[in-house]
């Protein structure tokens, strides 16, 4: 008797531990259903935006320099400081400029004195061309009345035709003495203007961002002495991912925020999208002015930028979240009597948290915005509803 109650109380035991494993597998072993948070399907107006950090750069900037190598003579302006279109800037001291303006004066003057001779020239052969032309019509009439001989008469003619080569030949040394003349005068018109530019000026209302040589320092033919911004043309180049960027467009309005003041945010505009994209990032490089321009920028700051797309008005919305991806189809995962199906659709418009539903869903629809695990169709869940934002 007594062994039959032990075998009883182990069978027991047995049954009740069995009955708590079987238990434990199906609440919390592999057996369990997955557990899943939902959220309801409704109608929310959407207004989407981009996110993309860049720098603030200048759209127009200037690097003033000389045209002719020299020597720093004078800086007037210090980084920082503004300045108005035409103002001098500094000073170049040229290298070889006097010799030249030197030697084209002495060439301006050997050439005028040459033309002046050349021009007695000229006037002394057409003095004997004209003679020699009269003696020899004044020959052949008296030949023609038979006062003088054929001799004399073309004799007479070959004179005057050699006075008439003369007088070319003189013209023609004239014309090279004025071309000479024209070749000096126009070095010396070089020489000035050459002479000009190396007083360096503003070429714009600006502001003077760089100082790149000081007096003294030797800078060659296009070399920058001073680089200038205009304050009133700045923008940030903002990188924004390719799959984001398809809605902007030049003219949305954006939100700019610097580094330097990260709790004030600054208007701007969308003005260029470069077509230009970046492979290896898949960023796309978006221009966007300040609008207006604050008092006070810095080029190469850090900004973050934001701009605003165009919305949508009373749309169906689901989570951001609820969005998946099954053999390359989007969809949303749903609840059908404890277990998971997947629901295709059609989205649409996307924000940092909804995303709007075209088609495949209807409101008050719920959806499974969490799983504990991966999700498979017909699995097991346990729903847990999240509170609609």
């Amino acid at each position: 008797m007594k062994l039959s109650q032990r075998s009883l109380i182990l069978a027991i035991g047995a049954l009740a531990f069995l009955a708590a494993f079987v238990w434990l597998l199906a609440t919390r072993g592999p057996l369990a259903p997955v557990g899943v948070e939902t959220a309801t399907v409704t109608r929310a107006d959407l207004s989407p935006s981009v996110y993309g950090i860049g720098t603030v750069e200048a759209q127009h900037a200037y690097s003033v320099g000389p045209i002719q190598a020299g020597r720093v003579l004078r800086v007037w302006v210090d980084q920082g400081e503004l300045v108005k279109a035409g103002q001098l800037l500094a000073e170049i001291d040229p290298v070889d400029l006097r010799q030249r303006a030197e030697a084209a004066s002495s060439a301006a003057a050997r050439a005028r004195q040459a033309a002046q001779a050349a021009q007695a020239q000229v006037t002394e052969a057409d003095s004997r061309a004209r003679l020699a032309q009269a003696n020899s019509e004044r020959y052949q009439a008296l030949y023609r009345q038979n006062f003088v001989a054929r001799e004399m008469a073309d004799s007479r003619r070959h004179e005057a035709s050699a006075a008439t080569a003369a007088l070319a030949a003189a013209r023609a040394n004239a014309s090279g003495a004025l071309r000479e003349i024209g070749r000096a005068e126009a070095e010396l018109r070089g020489i000035d203007q050459l002479r000009q530019s190396l007083k360096l000026v503003s070429p714009i209302d600006g502001v003077v961002t760089a100082r790149e040589a000081e007096p003294g320092a030797t800078v060659v033919a296009g070399q920058a002495v001073l680089r200038l911004v205009d304050p009133a043309r700045l923008w940030v180049r903002a990188r924004v991912d390719q799959a984001r960027a398809q809605g902007v467009q030049a003219g949305q309005a954006a939100d700019i925020v610097l580094r330097s003041v990260p709790g004030a945010s600054l208007p701007g505009k969308v003005v260029r999208i470069d077509l230009q994209s970046d492979a290896v990032t898949e960023e796309r490089i978006i221009n966007v002015a300040f609008d207006p321009a604050p008092a006070q920028l810095y080029p190469g700051e850090l900004a973050e930028v934001t701009i605003q797309l165009p919305g949508v008005r009373d749309v169906l919305t689901v989570p951001r979240a609820a969005l998946a991806q099954v053999s390359g189809e989007a969809g949303v995962w749903r609840v059908e009597a404890g277990r998971a199906r997947f629901q295709p659709v059609q989205p649409g418009m996307q924000t940092a948290e909804q995303v709007q539903i075209v088609s495949g869903l209807a409101e008050g629809s719920s959806v499974i915005v969490y799983s504990a695990k991966q999700l498979d169709d017909g699995v097991r869940v346990r729903e847990q509803r999240l509170t609609p934002r």
